[in-house]
């Protein structure tokens, strides 16, 4: 009899697996408009079924399987969940929840019927909009703006949003060749970057920045005059060559009798704001397993479905309120870029020390060569030292914000226990190391504070460590530049791996900095063929040139230079 038993109990199983293997798929997981790898589906009896362990965790959701009672529990902050296979009903925060299908197991993976991802609770927790459509598991944050359209005509060029809820903005010209829109305590759909390279608008970055999103523009030879304003429930960001004037509504056809005529709106072509935008520089590598690390999320009161709004319940902002200063009321805040070099160390810290060579020298050496050629092409450039002086870490930064800063490039020389540890790195701050090895490269520079007299008081410190650095991603995109102008300068003769010498760490001394802040180390003064060749001036000559060419080409994207 148990025989018996044993036997039915396999063929069950048996019969169990062959129903979840057969016609297993793997749908997309797109985050954002982006897809963030693949999740395994599969049908059974009309329903969609997706591997619990595989979406919990690139939901970021924490999840445990208990084998014996073939129960798991899902939890994340103000959310959890106990399902039960073989049951459709599930312990949602103490409440039961049905679904219209069962939980499945099959050994060691279990899976949960689509709509248990969809569910309001849920999308509240993770602050996140959850839909199961078309194949593909669709994520994306709460929003309250989108990008709908570009419009590339002859006289000018638009940028069309739409608004979820009534929104607000304000616009500055902190260039010649760059807008910035900002609208406060917006989400915006996506995070993009984009080239237009049209006579009217060279490029434009969207981006979300402490809860506000920033539309940033870098306009075309022909961009001399630019407005923001609302029609027909849109919000249109123009440029032209000439000055606009505002949108108007084409006026209705006439009729055969005199009626009254009705406004009718311009035609909008829609597509989909997720229309191919090149990459937004990478910050973090992220595993495949998980949403961006660093990812904007917003508190919600309830998760709305995954439709638009009605266009009858948006109310902008009247005009009167938010209309933004005419161009030729806006000026530049100052017109020229301005660069802080900061070599690391000096007087009485004298950095790493290798075979009477000194780090402090070394960065002194090449930090007055690249301030030399910052000058000549007439940047407006400030050194923190230009000489054997000591000055404490949060001194630079703060000479840095006193002359408003555009950028600030800390100059060192790297060492390491490790005596075959070479070549060239530059770093941009983050709380978060990339690994030991940044972590330890950090932990070695802001040794200097032992060197201060003065250490910085407490409550500079907690708040420092409280604010986020607001400019990572652009101090993320600036290491970029300077890493590959340095790998394509010849003559210096020190590595740069193109795989992972762009790297983050928590470095003090660009903490309180107030603008896009990279930390160089121009090799390993530990290491002796990196010595022999900084120690060299033809070679500081070289690091010095790489550097400028990276500013250089960063600034050249950014709009500040033609």
């Amino acid at each position: 009899m148990k025989r018996m038993l044993h036997f039915l109990q396999v063929l069950v199983a048996v019969s169990f697996l062959s129903v979840v293997a057969y016609g297993q798929e793997k749908a997309p997981f797109i985050f954002s408009g982006r897809k963030q790898g693949t999740i395994e589906t599969v049908q059974k009896n009309g329903t969609t079924y997706l591997n619990l362990q595989q979406t919990a965790r690139k939901l970021g959701l924490n999840v445990e399987l208990f084998a014996r009672s073939k129960q798991a529990k899902l939890t994340t902050r103000g959310f959890y969940a106990i399902l039960t296979a073989g049951i459709n009903e599930l312990i949602v925060n103490a409440q039961t929840v049905k679904l219209s299908a069962p939980v499945l197991i099959d050994g060691g993976d279990m899976w949960a019927p689509a709509e248990f991802f969809e569910l309001p609770v849920l999308q509240q927790s993770l602050a996140k909009e959850i839909a199961f459509t078309n194949g593909e598991l669709q994520v994306e944050r709460p929003y309250d703006l989108a990008r709908i359209d570009n419009e590339l005509l002859a006289k000018e060029d638009r940028i069309i949003f739409n608004p979820r809820r009534q929104v607000t903005w304000t616009s500055a010209q902190p260039n010649p060749h760059t807008v910035e829109i900002t609208f406060p305590d917006t989400g915006i759909k996506r995070v993009e970057n984009f080239r237009l390279k049209t006579g009217h608008i060279s490029s434009v970055s969207i981006r979300q920045d402490r809860g506000n999103t920033v539309v940033k523009t870098i306009l075309g030879k022909q961009g001399k005059h630019w407005t923001v304003e609302e029609h027909s429930g849109k919000i249109y960001f123009r440029v032209g060559r000439e000055n606009l004037q505002p949108i108007q509504d084409k006026p209705a056809a006439p009729a055969e009798k005199p009626v009254a005529k009705t406004p009718q709106t311009n035609a909008v072509k829609t597509t989909s704001a997720a229309d191919e935008p090149l990459p937004a520089p990478s910050v973090t590598d992220d595993s495949e397993d998980s949403i961006p690390a660093g990812t904007p999320t917003m508190a919600v009161a309830a998760v709305p479905e995954m439709k638009p709004t009605p266009q009858t319940e948006i109310k902008p902002t009247p005009q009167t309120e938010i209309k933004p200063a005419p161009v030729a009321a806006i000026s530049p805040v100052h017109k020229k870029m301005r660069i802080v070099i900061d070599p690391g160390h000096g007087g009485k810290d004298p950095g790493a020390v290798r075979s009477r060579t000194r780090e402090k020298d070394l960065n002194l050496a090449v930090a007055k060569e690249l301030y030399k050629l910052l000058q000549k092409k007439n940047f407006e450039v400030k050194i923190t030292r230009d000489n054997d002086t000591f000055i404490p870490l949060s001194g630079r930064s703060k000479i840095a914000n006193t002359f408003k800063a555009d950028l600030f490039i800390s100059v060192h020389t790297n060492s390491s226990k490790n005596k075959n540890a070479n070549g060239f790195e530059v770093y941009f701050r983050s709380e978060k190391a990339t690994d030991k090895e940044a972590a330890d490269t950090a932990a070695l520079e802001n040794e200097a504070m032992q060197y201060e007299e003065v250490h910085y008081n407490f409550v500079d410190a907690l708040l420092q460590s409280l604010a986020k650095n607001e400019y990572i991603n652009e101090s993320s995109k600036l290491a970029g530049y300077v890493r590959n102008a340095v790998y394509k300068q010849p003559g210096i003769g020190i590595a740069v791996n193109q795989n992972s010498s762009v790297r983050q760490a928590n470095f003090y001394v660009l903490k309180g900095v107030q603008s896009p802040a990279i930390l160089v180390e121009m090799g390993y003064i530990s290491s002796n063929k990196d010595r022999g060749r900084l120690t060299q001036s033809a070679v500081q000559k070289k690091m010095a040139q790489g550097i400028f060419n990276g500013v250089l080409n960063y600034a050249k994207n950014e709009g500040w230079i033609n």
